[in-house]
């Protein structure tokens, strides 16, 4: 579960008054919490006359402040109920909750017009989709230590190239057995599971695939198609995660209890991977700066090279990282503006993203046997193969397996509850590696594929 949703609480002897503010929703106590949600939910109610104009309009503005009011309220709160609700906390609950639950909202009428409103502005108007990848992207890849990153592709490039064949030929069969066509199989369903999240893999992805024309659907139609399949495989790879580490708690030959390869010195990159630096905004600052320049780069040179920029980014920031090109310190403030993103906008993010590309009942609609089997089907199989390449790689077995698991994560959130349910957090680095890389990698692989079958 991460950490911004913990709930922390004073000891029992102080006042009622203590012991409420001690009731935290993320980092802000109960009570603050729910002065700001009534004010700007009630100004969500509220008309109010502009004097410039005469006209009536809503007192939440429709604007970056109050779309960002809106999707925080929504987002810190289903982010915390959902890492606090049994069993569901633990198949990514928090993520589950923060998307689904918004898009049920509006299609209920309870997610007001004025709501909406604000959301379609931070969202759309603002670009926030867009800007919180490019912090997300640049801050991920630029913040990984080059050796990991180096010695991570040449372990894990066997295991998820297998693996990923794996999954594309039992999801395809599987698919055949339902009626799905392989190419709606293998681009809508196997690819999105494969991507490396909603940011980094769906959101580039649909945007390619509205660009292109593909199936004359709109990017938002698209995402609609694609999201479930992306979250049903994070669901079974949440879960495997928890019977891997079952299996090695029981059989401690096949476990390295965090530790990916048997020799080398893996520890000390490890190590030096979970190390908190101390925060420097200014860095921060530059961090930014480098995450919007690669955004801008890729939107520049995808006239000439004919690929999405948001993929053109991807490669860049990879690009940049193994060639040493960013100065160290700008590293750190980019991989620090990543910390900041995700931890606290992650949540309010996926609520835009139920509010604006998810629409309740086409997801209902999509949940089939036959589509949960092609999800599972493809996860496990991929997880398989994982297991028994890791062995022939010198790695442990357990890790091997839950690495190669990540490569159907949802984006970082997917892997912290893969990594939180078999307790190997300290895996993040080279889950980054399957998550991103081995996401970017399958995006541009699609981008390219589907012209010749469009």
């Amino acid at each position: 579960m991460d950490h911004s949703t913990v709930v922390e609480s004073v000891p029992a002897s102080g006042g009622f008054f203590s012991r409420l503010m001690g009731q935290k929703i993320g980092a802000m106590p109960l009570p603050v919490y729910f002065v700001l949600a009534c004010i700007v939910l009630g100004a969500s109610f509220v008309q109010i006359k502009n004097h410039a104009t005469g006209a009536m309009a809503s007192a939440l503005p429709a604007d970056m402040i109050g779309g960002f009011a809106i999707i925080m309220v929504f987002g810190f709160l289903l982010g915390h109920l959902g890492g606090k609700i049994p069993v569901l906390k633990e198949i990514g609950g928090s993520a589950i909750m923060a998307l689904f639950v918004p898009s049920a909202l509006l299609a209920y009428g309870i997610f007001n017009p004025s709501m909406k409103a604000a959301t379609v502005a931070i969202m759309k108007t603002s670009n926030f989709l867009y800007f919180y990848i490019s912090c997300l992207v640049a801050g991920s890849l630029l913040g990984m230590n080059r050796k990991v990153l180096l010695q991570g592709f040449m372990r894990m490039f066997i295991p998820l190239v297998v693996g990923t064949i794996a999954a594309t030929i039992v999801g395809v069969s599987v698919g055949l057995l339902f009626g799905y066509a392989p190419y709606k199989t293998f681009f809508f369903i196997l690819i999105p599971i494969m991507g490396g999240g909603v940011g980094e893999g769906i959101l580039p992805l649909s945007m390619a695939y509205a660009e292109m024309g593909i199936l004359g659907k709109t990017q938002g139609e698209l995402i609609a198609m694609m999201i479930p399949a992306a979250l049903i495989g994070n669901v079974v790879a949440i879960v495997s995660a928890g019977m891997l580490k079952r299996l090695g708690d029981k059989h401690g030959q096949y476990s390295g209890k965090g530790l990916l390869v048997r020799t080398g010195d893996d520890n000390e990159l490890l190590k030096e991977m979970g190390a908190d630096k101390p925060i420097e905004l200014p860095l921060m600052g530059c961090g930014l700066l480098i995450a919007c320049s690669f955004w801008i780069l890729g939107s520049f040179l995808s006239p000439y090279v004919g690929i999405p920029g948001p993929i053109l980014m991807i490669l860049g920031a990879a690009l940049a990282k193994v060639l040493q090109i960013v100065p160290a310190r700008m590293e750190q403030g980019a991989y620090q503006m990543y910390k900041f993103m995700t931890t606290n906008l992650t949540y309010p993010l996926l609520v835009g993203l139920g509010i604006l590309y998810v629409p309740w009942k086409d997801l209902i609609g999509a949940f089939t046997f036959g589509y949960f089997m092609i999800c599972a089907s493809a996860v496990l199989a991929m997880i398989s193969s994982g297991w028994f390449i890791g062995k022939f790689l010198n790695m442990y077995q357990v890790e091997s397996a839950v690495v190669t698991a990540c490569h159907s994560g949802l984006g970082g959130t997917g892997d912290v509850a893969i990594l939180s349910a078999c307790d190997r957090m300290g895996l993040m680095p080279f889950a980054q590696i399957s998550t991103r890389i081995g996401g970017a990698s399958m995006i541009v692989f699609a981008v390219f594929a589907i012209k010749m079958f469009a």
